[in-house]
């Protein structure tokens, strides 16, 4: 049977893996959205080096993950806080996906050493449920599992030639 193929040249999963797809990246997000927003923040909480941090964050800051906000405590240098943008707040799904991916299959015997839970906006309380990620699609299809989806060519994809083998 022959297979539709997508050229991966033109994929989005590669192109965000370019941005966000190093160990180190991912885990300053992670932090800022726990708080973190300056160099030392994320140098003491992560123990990174200050070369890695600063690529890093130039990265996030390029891809437009981050923005770099001055600031200046009395007496010192010029200094910058690094804080998420609406493109970075984005990303805490896909926290929150490896997080719960981590726990079914790589937490501890005792459990999982982090438990997302809902805190409705404004209301500064937590409803006590835990978080979890499901699949939905738009005619709202609700719990998807992973053998329900397939890859379909989009508006801009570019296909490869037919192959008899699946290749």
């Amino acid at each position: 049977m022959a297979v539709e193929r997508i050229d991966p040249s033109n994929c989005s999963v590669g192109r965000a893996l370019a941005v966000i797809g190093e160990r180190w990246t991912l885990l300053i997000v992670r932090e800022a959205l726990d708080g973190a927003a300056r160099f030392d923040d994320f140098r003491q909480r992560l123990g990174i080096a200050r070369n890695l941090l600063t690529t890093r964050l130039d990265t996030l800051v390029q891809a437009g993950i981050m923005e770099r906000i001055p600031y200046r405590v009395l007496g010192a240098r010029l200094r910058h806080e690094y804080r998420l943008t609406p493109r970075g707040q984005d990303l805490r799904p896909v926290l929150v996906a490896l997080l719960q991916w981590g726990d079914t299959y790589l937490a501890d015997p005792e459990g999982p050493s982090v438990i997302v839970r809902h805190h409705p906006e404004g209301t500064g309380a937590s409803c006590g449920a835990r978080v979890h990620l499901s699949l939905e699609c738009g005619a709202g299809h609700r719990d998807l599992t992973p053998t329900e989806l397939r890859r379909t060519p989009g508006p801009a994809a570019h296909l490869l030639p037919s192959s008899a083998d699946g290749v």
